[in-house]
């Protein structure tokens, strides 16, 4: 057991942590509150409005504003989703610039004002990159001058690599998932394909996948852009082509241990893809393209990647992946992915920092 700590976790604003989660993302953050919280820590947890109460941890939703019908009517407005976030993170920084309440601040948040103001903390913080760059986190980082008022941390090496041009060697935690939620299960069942269905994600890539192969093929997972699941993924399916709609984890993890395998078909530098050890940790070998970190997580015992964006060919990959063994999958999620080894990651870092400050 490490050293007890009092830690902000802050969340992303545009989604509650609660299930059935919005994302990756929001199923990560709710984890590791939780498993700080069993660690002994005083977990704060900062997340959208509807977030649920977790066990052991303090959940305080994120402040949005009430705007009058004047300011809404500006030329200046921009969406009520932008508005709301800039004033939830706006308040929650000015908070905790006069607040000494943590000895570590750990920022999954996505957005640019954490990072930017970090020079008005005395509480050392801590920025998980999630995401490839993005405009408004590089200039949040070149604003602070690069200067280290937050230790950086990229959730790949991918990831990291891809941040190199403005951060020299940030560290890497890859994410983890919780080996007793995803248990391994039977196969046999049709593939599946599940997570957020966006075009980065390229679920019509796994439907087309599915069509050339002539196989069944099982979707979950929320609908975030209606256009494209209206569009895209909604006139292809049938008898054989399924969605099982947006599921609890328990409910998900029953239905990813029942497939042969797992199809990953990422559209954009994907930059972890916790789909890929949910999979594995279920005994489920992956099919899925050679794009972002996919092949940092994996190996020949427990999967098949084939070039980005070729659907012939995640096709013709199909059967040989479905028959690797299960347990092979298992161990790779024991080796590579277990939620024990990113919490002993973080909370060294978190004992690091807090030590760092106070000796400064």
């Amino acid at each position: 057991m490490s050293e007890h700590l009092r830690i902000a976790v802050l969340a992303a604003a545009r989604h509650p942590i609660r299930e059935p989660f919005a994302g990756g993302l929001e199923a990560h953050v709710h984890s590791l509150a939780v498993s700080l919280a069993a660690r002994g820590h005083d977990v704060v947890l900062f997340g959208g409005p509807g977030s649920e109460p977790l066990a052991g941890v303090r959940v305080r939703g994120l402040a949005r504003p009430t705007l009058s019908a004047a300011a809404c009517a500006d030329a200046s407005m921009t969406s009520v989703e932008q508005v709301g976030e800039h004033h939830a993170y706006l308040r929650l920084m000015l908070e905790l610039s006069a607040s000494d309440e943590f000895d570590v601040i750990h920022n999954h948040s996505l957005h640019y004002l954490p990072i930017a103001m970090a020079p008005a903390l005395s509480t050392p913080m801590i920025t998980t990159l999630h995401t490839p760059p993005t405009p408004w986190l590089e200039s949040a980082i070149q604003a602070t001058n690069g200067t280290s008022l937050t230790t950086f941390v990229a959730v790949s090496r991918h990831t990291a690599r891809a941040w190199s041009h403005l951060l020299r060697s940030p560290r890497v935690v890859h994410n983890g998932v919780d080996l007793e939620r995803w248990r391994p299960g039977p196969g046999g069942g049709p593939p599946i394909w599940f997570g957020r269905i966006t075009p980065e994600k390229g679920t019509h890539l796994a439907i087309e996948a599915a069509e050339h192969a002539e196989e069944y093929l099982s979707i979950a997972g929320p609908v975030s852009d209606r256009d494209y699941f209206d569009f895209e993924v909604k006139p292809r399916l049938n008898e054989k082509i399924r969605y099982l709609g947006h599921l609890s984890r328990a409910e998900l993890a029953r239905h990813v241990g029942r497939a042969r395998t797992a199809l990953i078909t990422p559209c954009w530098e994907e930059p972890y893809g916790l789909v890929v050890m949910e999979a594995l940790a279920c005994g489920t070998p992956v099919c899925g393209f050679d794009r972002g970190a996919l092949a940092e997580l994996v190996d020949d015992s427990c999967a098949r990647l084939v070039a980005p964006d070729d659907a012939r060919a995640l096709a013709k990959a199909l059967p040989v992946a479905a028959s690797l063994a299960r347990s092979d999958a298992r161990a790779r999620a024991e080796r590579a992915g277990a939620q024990t080894c990113m919490i002993a990651s973080y909370e060294r870092l978190y004992a690091e920092v807090a030590r760092e400050r106070a000796r400064a």
